[in-house]
């Protein structure tokens, strides 16, 4: 294998990434008219571990009875490219999903990044975030360390354990220690109560499971069960399992996409 020399200035030359639409510039690149549908909230995503938590906050909010929170919910096919559609990067710049415009308000209410939705509607309709400074506080702890941790599972090791060219046993064993390092944390703190944030439900549980739960219940990269020993974890897996079996959370998973495409 040859050895790779760092350039003085690095050229953009992967034909994989060229392919796959990835580029090293945002912005739109092509015009393009989203649906609009007559719900209160539109919703622009895949299922996606991230694109998941934002049908399930919504079905969450319903299950709890709130008025309001019904919302079409639309495909982004983020192979084919549709996250650089001129409409959507209007809602989000960064042309990533989940995207959600509340269009209750006038003006319409634009939100990008599943954490932002989840904390926008939790506060909107002041549902399961605490209301206390400490059941608050630790909950937004617990969200953005999700957010901030996430990218180490997917981007990290998702990526080169399932989607790599080949296997290569430096990035591999690093974002395996650090997966397996964040498994424990939460094994450890869920030994020591319910739910992630306390013993209450909270936008942290939705979050947190959505990457690390399903992952835990080998929902994410094939093989990953037996290869990370998730079987180490009784605590994570017990509350993985109560998490899937929520009303809400099935509901969230089985809604229905519709086309982009008139």
């Amino acid at each position: 294998m040859t050895k790779y020399q760092l350039p003085n200035v690095w050229q953009w030359e992967d034909e994989n990434s060229k392919r796959s639409g990835n580029r090293p510039t945002a912005g739109e690149r092509f015009e393009q008219r989203l649906p609009v549908g007559k719900a209160p909230f539109q919703l622009y995503s895949l299922g996606t571990p991230n694109g998941i938590k934002v049908p399930i906050m919504l079905e969450e909010l319903k299950e709890l009875g709130v008025d309001g929170a019904d919302y079409d919910l639309y495909t982004i096919n983020i192979g084919k490219g549709d996250q650089f559609g001129s409409d959507f990067v209007k809602i989000n710049p960064n042309s990533k999903i989940p995207a959600l415009v509340d269009q209750s308000k006038s003006p319409r209410v634009e939100i990008f990044e599943s954490g932002s939705i989840l904390l926008y509607l939790a506060e909107k309709f002041n549902k399961l975030i605490p209301t206390d400074i400490y059941g608050r506080t630790e909950t937004l702890n617990w969200l953005f360390w999700q957010i901030g941790s996430g990218p180490f599972v997917g981007g990290g090791f998702g990526h080169f354990f399932a989607y790599a060219p080949e296997p290569m046993k430096y990035p591999i064993d690093r974002f395996t220690m650090e997966t397996k390092r964040q498994l424990d944390l939460l094994d450890k703190v869920l030994a020591e109560q319910s739910y992630i944030a306390g013993d209450t439900y909270t936008i942290a549980d939705i979050a947190i499971w959505s990457w690390y739960g399903r992952l835990a219940l080998g929902k994410l990269y094939k093989g990953s069960y037996q290869f990370l020993n998730l079987d180490e974890y009784p605590n994570l897996l017990k509350w993985s399992h109560r998490i899937a079996e929520r009303p809400a959370v099935q509901k969230g998973l089985e809604a229905e996409y519709q086309s982009i495409e008139e």
